[in-house]
């Protein structure tokens, strides 16, 4: 029976990884902060309190789960948040990776590494991005990302550890946050219809993202580290769509449209955007994992679950 442990376990992707690895028959330990104890909690994880920026703790995690693999998927993942917290961003995001990584190098035994990475990395880059489209991150958050990225590989190529990077483009479940636009979208449309509100109010309605849905993807960073030799994967759907788009499918579905709700375009206060990420998937893929669900029924899935929570 393989033993895993896995950072940020009550977060969207930590919830759903942890689902999927008891399903395979994992022994699963989850690393989780204090603070966020009040997340999406799994029966059958045995959850350990601790902190990315407290090297100490992840080592008595490893002495306690003795892993045969380590996910790391804690951070802060609100790319807007990095711009008021950049230094925390760079201290959980970006060094906590860095402690993590000198944690399995110093435990001495074989411990294969996942490594949550971002289509975020790419930033400005031209869509479509793959696995050898150059990096120009647009946030903090990107770059603390692009950090821990770096030192997932440079730790594979120095000491031979079986490391692998998993850039993951957006995907989306019922247990994204609200701050995010998918989710933001999906329950202000829900409290419109049940006339709890009167507008929906976002950002910038032209931004394209390739949109996905999570527990498929939490698939795929499993898949990873089942192969003979570690690498780094872009996952994705390979379709862009923009947040205008996404809006007009939840809008479908609620049986509303633009001429009865007024979707209000907040001014966009970010130094800088991202316009479009679109994922070239073919890594992936070529070893056998592909998604199913991709934006509409995904924007059918999340407002149906917000429907039933306002």
């Amino acid at each position: 029976m393989k033993r895993a442990l896995v950072t940020g376990a009550t977060g969207q992707d930590g919830s759903y990884l942890c689902e999927y690895l008891l399903t395979l028959g994992y022994t699963v330990f989850g690393f989780i902060r204090r603070s966020t104890r009040k997340g999406f909690t799994i029966p059958g994880v045995s959850y350990l309190i601790g902190d990315l920026m407290d090297g100490s703790s992840i080592a008595e995690a490893l002495r306690i789960s003795e892993p045969d693999e380590v996910y790391n998927l804690a951070s802060d993942s609100y790319v807007g948040s990095s711009w008021t917290q950049p230094i925390e961003q760079a201290e959980v995001t970006g060094i906590g990776c860095l402690r993590v990584l000198e944690a399995i190098r110093q435990y001495k035994k074989p411990v294969k590494f996942y490594q949550a990475s971002s289509s975020e990395m790419f930033g400005s880059s031209p869509a479509p991005q793959n696995e050898e489209t150059p990096f120009h991150p647009r946030s903090p958050y990107g770059c603390a990302k692009l950090y821990a990225h770096s030192l997932a590989v440079n730790y594979r190529e120095s000491y031979g550890m079986f490391n692998c990077c998993g850039i993951l483009f957006n995907h989306e479940s019922p247990r994204r946050g609200i701050e995010f636009v998918t989710q933001k979208i999906a329950t202000q449309a829900a409290e419109v219809k049940k006339g709890k509100r009167e507008t929906i109010d976002l950002g910038n309605l032209r931004a394209k993202r390739d949109w996905g849905y999570a527990p498929e993807y939490v698939a795929a960073m499993h898949l990873m580290l089942q192969q003979d030799d570690p690498g780094d994967y872009v996952v994705a759907t390979g379709e862009t769509h923009t947040i205008q788009e996404f809006l007009d499918c939840v809008l479908g579905e609620a049986g509303l449209d633009m001429f009865s709700v007024s979707a209000f375009e907040v001014p966009n206060l970010r130094p800088a955007e991202v316009s479009e990420l679109c994922g070239d998937a073919k890594m992936i893929r070529a070893i056998g994992w592909s998604p199913m669900i991709e934006m509409k029924p995904l924007a059918r899935i999340m407002y149906e679950a917000a429907l039933e929570s306002v």
